[in-house]
């Protein structure tokens, strides 16, 4: 509250900063009206010749907003607002404009990105979903490809050589999830030509406090299957319902977590026939017993997920949306798959993640938009550094926000909800109805048909057919029943909106924007004029009959959501009116105090269907969502906290990965690698003190599993007396830097010159990428038990820290020795070009998804199979890296967890995660360059 109080001190100052600003571009309008498209066009290049002379974007922020607002005003016919102006100059000061529904952040948008695009570095302009970037990208990109800008979009289904060009453009626009699973993918390739972003510059997000508040608990993820029994779900399934709540088990609806009491412990001990359920070898059990009474108590069917042809769909709690393609992580989901009987999926490896904040901390600069902000202010600032700044309407809000009207029962408060949208109904006022979910609005969609009303029913199916059914919902009579989140993005105009109007006039007649752009802008501003006018009669009668009315089925746990859902009405100086209505039952009211006031109500005899209004259900209400808010916030910063320690070493990770793949020449490297394997194979053999303790077979043994050691070692420690660690481990240093030096020689001399250096790359890519996986799964296992340390007295975060880092510590170690091992014992051979056939089943796709729920994405198709020359390798006997030896005494490949064929899907925490598949390397070219044929040999030998 205190931070909230600081924050909103420097609101004043800040505003008048903005409204200076908006002066300033209004006195250059004159300047820019006179001028001709061209020269207009031609303001573009000279921004930028003055931007690479020294001017900074601030200095060009006038006359580059006065430039993109006449350009809209001739694109669109519509001109930007003072608010409008101010909005976008708070953005590009890198801060969240909070601009009420209908105030157009949509076009405010524009001017930021016009003018951050003008340094050359991009800017990523990010929505909720597809049919709203693709959206922006062409209505909002016809204004910067009017003033000479390009403009790209990321969708879901598009190939790397579309997502590449997109990229590549002045302006993106896209959804987080695929900016950031692209940004997990590209630390993923093999090759630069591989990786489709070109650096993180500014990012725009609309809706913001949807995707870094609500979504924030969701990480990327990029995932492979991992072996995982389902025995233990289905045995735990069983045991669940003969457990009972306050006797083995007590739940916290508040938290949503259950502890196990000492007579659950004892119960699932004898149905176990174990002894202690805490002993090490049983810790996996207690997850597993964790997950069923999670499943049974906290996760309902057909609110929190459904079940549908045999799988197990999570429904968002924010949109009431069923999110295809996300899974529950760390088991959760295999959990309710066990409870429902239906197949249980198996559990994924995480090969690469990333939790939004991180991922949104990687832009220079961030801005954001939304209408309902300033509740989240302390947490924008403490997590992301930006601050809120509330922009004032174009006109006065008028819109009357009513009294909540709080039911004893569920039922009763349907019927009158129902009642009150038939009397609205009848006089012709448009409805707009928000529930919390499908089911309600389904329930409430039955009661409406009983009394014969007319309505339409969004389920956030899909997004298109969303958007336009809300657009319309500001038609005379118009009943929409939609949940809370539906159609997010969508103006609602009174009468209807006249540019859905007059864009499907145009289309009609066979224009469109980008392939007959002139005539499409010669015909657009009459056409909109035309549809202005033809909604105007109804826009006028329904303000008459008092605007949109909005109705609240029930408060959502978030003040931003139940904001929303009122925002819609009375945009524009609209009249307008909102109500919500409430029961005891409501899930909010049910987990908090509700019982005070169903005393009150019993104490007072009052009926089931007459409501109650008092200041104490309004302050107990606020007290709610205050209260739940608090808990999310700490569930983010929590998973923030744990992140950040992956976040470190993952930035370590990515940026020596990003150099090998810039083409950096690991010759110095490898050196270094070679010195500290040796080193410590040195010290491990020689710890014992004297010479004739130390443990010279296995050192000896150790070496020349390592590297073709040419030395004696006979000769060398016959002296035992004599002899001390250091001249051995000189000599030693010596003779493997001749062994290399030998090595570079015979492979350069066989495939052609540099061969070397490219087998460094490949190698020190090929072991990074597997060392990595493998420690993002011993993390995880990490994160998993970490909580028990708890019962230690030891804070798991510190404990999860410290173990961390060791083992981050431990994984380089092995990078490093593996790497020396692969670069001394990989066999290269000189081969003929022969064609390479690769089945569809031999290339391993990688699943991706967002913890939590993850929203699915379709593999990035790899390049197609081509004829390569290559060297043949073979591993040799002795190799140390990557291979194990058989019973023969010859190595063979060694297991390494792969990702293997199988659907994108993601897993996730008690919220949902994403998941996305990335494509596997492409196939190298046909030339007949050392790079290609180091690839090949690499390639096959993996295979």
């Amino acid at each position: 509250m205190v931070l909230s109080r600081l924050l909103r001190a420097g609101e004043g100052k800040m505003l008048k900063r903005l409204r200076n600003i908006a002066k300033l571009i209004n006195s250059l309008e004159d300047d820019v009206v006179d001028l001709t498209d061209e020269e207009l066009r031609a303001r573009t290049e000279e921004f930028r010749k003055r931007y690479a002379d020294g001017e900074s974007l601030d200095e060009l922020l006038p006359e580059a907003f006065a430039v993109v607002r006449e350009g809209a005003k001739r694109v669109l016919g519509q001109r930007h607002y003072d608010v409008q102006l101010m909005g976008g100059a708070a953005l590009h000061l890198g801060q969240i404009a909070e601009m009420r529904t209908g105030e157009g952040k949509t076009l405010t948008c524009v001017l930021p990105a016009y003018l951050n695009a003008i340094s050359g570095d991009g800017v990523h302009v990010i929505t909720t979903n597809d049919y709203l970037a693709k959206r922006d990208a062409d209505w909002m990109g016809r204004i910067h490809r009017f003033l000479g800008l390009t403009v790209g979009v990321i969708i879901s289904d598009m190939t790397p050589e579309q997502r590449r060009a997109a990229y590549a453009s002045d302006i993106t626009y896209g959804t987080n999830n695929e900016f950031g699973f692209d940004y997990l993918r590209d630390n993923m390739a093999w090759s630069l030509d591989e990786c489709v972003q070109r650096g993180h510059n500014y990012a725009i997000v609309d809706e913001v406090d949807s995707i870094l508040i609500d979504e924030a608990r969701t990480p990327l993820i990029i995932s492979g299957p991992a072996d995982q029994s389902s025995r233990w779900y289905q045995e735990f399934a069983r045991m669940a319902p003969l457990m009972r709540n306050e006797t083995h088990y007590e739940v916290d609806e508040r938290k949503r977590t259950v502890g196990v009491t000492e007579a659950g412990v004892t119960f699932i001990e004898d149905q176990l026939g174990i002894d202690n359920l805490y002993e090490a070898a049983n810790s996996p059990l207690v997850g597993y017993l964790n997950n069923a009474l999670k499943a049974k108590e906290l996760y309902k069917r057909d609110k929190d997920y459904i079940v549908r042809d045999g799988e197990v769909l999570i429904v968002d709690e924010f949109t009431g949306r069923v999110l295809s393609g996300r899974r529950y992580n760390e088991g959760m989901h295999q959990a309710i798959e066990a409870k429902e009987g239906v197949e249980i999926k198996a559990e994924n490896q995480t090969l690469a993640t990333i939790t939004l904040q991180n991922f949104f901390r990687l832009y220079d600069k961030l801005g954001g938009m939304t209408g309902t902000a300033e509740t989240e202010a302390a947490e924008f600032h403490t997590t992301y550094k930006i601050g809120v700044v509330p922009i004032p309407t174009n006109k006065p809000m008028i819109r009357q926000d009513k009294p909540d009207l709080v039911y004893k029962t569920e039922e009763a408060k349907f019927e009158a909800v129902a009642d009150d949208i038939a009397e609205r109904n009848e006089k012709g006022q448009p409805v707009l109805i928000g529930t919390t979910s499908v089911e309600r609005s389904e329930y409430l969609s039955k009661l409406l048909v009983k009394r014969g009303i007319p309505h339409n029913v969004l389920n956030a199916k899909n997004h298109a057919k969303e958007a336009l059914f809300v657009a319309q919902a500001g038609h005379k009579g118009a009943v929409t029943v939609a949940t809370n989140m539906a159609g997010r993005g969508t103006d609602i105009m009174l009468g209807g909106n006249p540019e859905s109007i007059a864009e499907e006039v145009l289309r009609a007649r066979g224009l469109d924007p980008d392939e007959t752009p002139d005539e499409w802008r010669a015909s657009y501003a009459s056409e909109l004029e035309a549809a202005k006018a033809q909604v105007k009669s109804e826009a006028d009668e329904v303000r008459e009959l008092g605007g949109l009315y909005v109705l609240g089925t029930e408060r959502h746990e978030s003040r931003r959501i139940d904001n929303q859902l009122r925002g819609r009405s009375g945009r524009q100086g609209d009249p307008g009116e909102s109500r919500f209505y409430l029961s005891l039952g409501d899930e909010l009211m049910r987990r908090f105090n509700a019982s005070m006031v169903e005393v009150v109500m019993t104490r007072l005899r009052v009926p089931d269907d007459v409501p109650i209004e008092h200041k104490m259900v309004t302050r107990a209400i606020r007290s709610a969502q205050t209260q739940v808010e608090q808990q999310n916030f700490e569930i983010r910063k929590n998973v923030l906290k744990y992140d950040e320690v992956m976040n470190q070493q993952r930035k370590v990770i990515y940026a020596e990965r990003r150099l090998v793949l810039e083409g950096q020449d690991l010759h110095d490297n490898v050196q270094d690698m070679i010195t500290d394997v040796v080193t410590a194979y040195v010290n491990g053999a020689t710890e014992a003190g004297y010479a004739e303790d130390w443990d010279h077979e296995k050192l000896w043994t150790a070496l020349k599993t390592l590297y073709p050691v040419s030395l004696d070692w006979d000769a060398l420690t016959e002296d035992a007396e004599d002899l001390t660690s250091e001249f051995l481990l000189e000599a030693l240093l010596t003779d493997a830097r001749n062994a290399y030096a030998a090595r570079e020689a015979d492979i350069d001399g066989k495939v052609g010159e540099g061969a070397m250096r490219e087998l460094e790359r490949r190698v020190v890519l090929s072991v990074l990428d597997r060392k990595w996986r493998e420690h993002l799964y011993e993390m995880d296992y990490l994160k998993e038990g970490i909580g028990l340390r708890a019962m230690a007295q030891r804070d798991p975060l510190v404990e999860y820290q410290r173990e961390g880092f060791d083992m981050f510590n431990g994984m380089l170690e092995g990078l490093k020795e593996e790497s020396v091992g692969f670069l001394f014992n990989l066999q290269v051979e000189a081969a003929e070009p022969e064609p390479v056939q690769v089945a569809a089943s031999d290339v391993p796709p990688i699943a991706m998804h967002q913890q939590q729920g993850s929203v699915a994405a379709p593999p990035a198709p790899p390049a197609p199979p081509q004829p390569a020359p290559a060297p043949r390798c073979r591993p040799r006997c002795g190799a140390r890296a990557w291979t194990t030896t058989s019973s023969s005494g010859c190595p063979t490949a060694a297991r390494t967890r792969t990702a293997r064929p199988t659907p994108a899907r993601t897993r996730a925490t008690a919220t949902p995660a994403r998941v996305v598949s990335a494509a596997p390397p492409p196939a190298t070219s046909p030339s007949r360059t050392a790079s290609a044929r180091v690839a090949e040999v690499l390639s096959r030998n993996e295979r």
